[in-house]
């Protein structure tokens, strides 16, 4: 790609600045929980048509679905929760590349703790705010802005752009399985999942995991006769913080220098007694534990069952009662792909050229749907996202505007340097 065509790249993003601005404060306005992605993936989709993209709108077929291998059971089906695949067709001869990015977003309650309504895609002090700006509607917004500035140019590719935009990310990833049981693939991928600009060949795993421990019946008066289901709960908590020591002290990868913050195991949810004046016998704790790539994803779930079991032969009651260990929930396995792998070279070297500075490489500290195109689409994929993992799911979650803007460009550059473009004729 010559230097003109990258600088007319970039002078026609920063004209257009307000307008990508604006494109994505629309996309934030709509609220898309999870379960509720029919109006964000409408006007998505509507947005990509009028650009002159060639758009296919499905909505995932459950049973189906359940007959794939990398399927996770889920409570709800997929009705009116379309998925999206935007294809700009290339001229030929040129290398594809799938965009994707999810856009449901986690519940935000009664928006209390919020500064402005969480979907009000507020503008303060150099950042957009809202549900999903970070995680991840900048990236999906970069993703679809990028395509469009390159045809507004006048450029077309030589190799076939995807942008793939899904549901159900928050829960299960099946939006983008479910683009792969569909047939899309590309020579290679890029996801706009948080990465605070850093190009990540890699994420991180995570198992949900619940725990039922039973203890003994009592009444008030005669509690000292009972087994407590809070005492026994809080063995099975310091026997989870055991095996987290263990992990972080003997698990290593190389993009994952700090352990501690990549292996998280830990309970998040310990209820226990049902009254206040009774006995609490039971207690259900549920909790979640982080892999990295290259770890044995059964053999993690079994070293959590293992050691739990480990503490139950040392407790008088739990010996003879072992607590229940079930997997339920979010089940998403670490993914990478190699570091030198052309399309992470591409998306570095066109950073780099455009900033000034060598890019941040490490592995994302949250799970992806990368998971999915690596292991069942034969689609490498790397992460670069103008969102912040640190602020995701967080109230008065934002993104930077000038991180969005420069994400486009950076988008934009590779996409072109990738599949190659020529100027459109006639």
């Amino acid at each position: 790609m010559t230097t003109d065509f990258r600088q007319a790249i970039v002078d026609k993003i920063d004209e257009n600045r307000d307008y990508a601005i604006e494109f994505l404060r629309q996309m934030i306005s709509i609220p898309s929980v999870t379960g509720d992605e029919a109006a964000i993936q409408r006007f998505v989709a509507e947005h990509m048509r009028k650009v002159g993209l060639e758009v296919d709108i499905w909505e995932t077929d459950w049973e189906e679905l359940k007959k794939h291998p990398g399927y996770r059971p889920v409570a709800r089906g997929y009705e009116n929760r379309p998925n999206i695949v935007a294809t700009a067709k290339g001229s030929g001869g040129g290398r594809s590349l799938l965009l994707n990015g999810h856009t449901d977003v986690i519940p935000v309650g009664d928006g209390s703790g919020w500064s402005d309504d969480p979907w009000s895609a507020a503008v303060r002090e150099g950042r957009i705010y809202g549900r999903g700006s970070a995680d991840m509607k900048s990236g999906v917004a970069a993703h679809i802005l990028a395509v469009e500035f390159l045809k507004k140019l006048g450029l077309t590719t030589k190799g076939d752009v995807y942008i793939n935009v899904v549901i159900d990310e928050e829960v299960s990833g099946h939006g983008t399985l479910d683009t792969v049981i569909r047939g899309y693939k590309a020579d290679a991928g890029i996801s706009g999942e948080t990465s605070d600009l850093a190009v990540q060949p890699a994420c991180i795993g995570r198992i949900w995991f619940e725990i039922t421990v039973q203890g003994k019946p009592a009444g008030v008066q005669k509690r000292y006769e009972g087994v407590s289901g809070i005492e026994l709960g809080y063995k099975i908590v310091k026997a989870l913080q055991e095996l987290e020591d263990e992990r972080v002290a003997t698990v290593t990868h190389p993009l994952y220098p700090n352990a501690l913050d990549s292996l998280p195991c830990l309970i998040g949810s310990f209820q226990a007694g049902a009254y206040p004046s009774a006995f609490p016998d039971s207690a259900v704790l549920r909790g979640s534990i982080g892999t990295v790539p290259g770890e044995d994803h059964e053999g993690v779930k079994q070293s959590l069952v293992d050691k739990i079991a480990e503490v139950a032969k040392t407790d008088e009651w739990m010996k003879d009662h072992p607590p229940v260990v079930r997997f339920v929930g979010y089940d998403a396995e670490a993914s990478e792909i190699a570091q030198d792998h052309p399309i992470v070279e591409t998306l570095c070297r066109v950073y780099k050229e455009h900033t000034g500075k060598d890019p941040e490489i490490s592995g994302r500290q949250g799970a992806a749907d990368t998971r999915f195109l690596n292991k069942y689409a034969d689609t490498p994929t790397v992460i670069f996202g103008p969102g912040s993992t640190s602020v995701m799911h967080a109230n008065d979650e934002y993104v930077s505007i000038e991180d969005y803007i420069d994400a486009i460009k950076v988008m934009a550059l590779t996409i072109a340097e990738w599949c190659g473009v020529e100027e459109q004729r006639g």
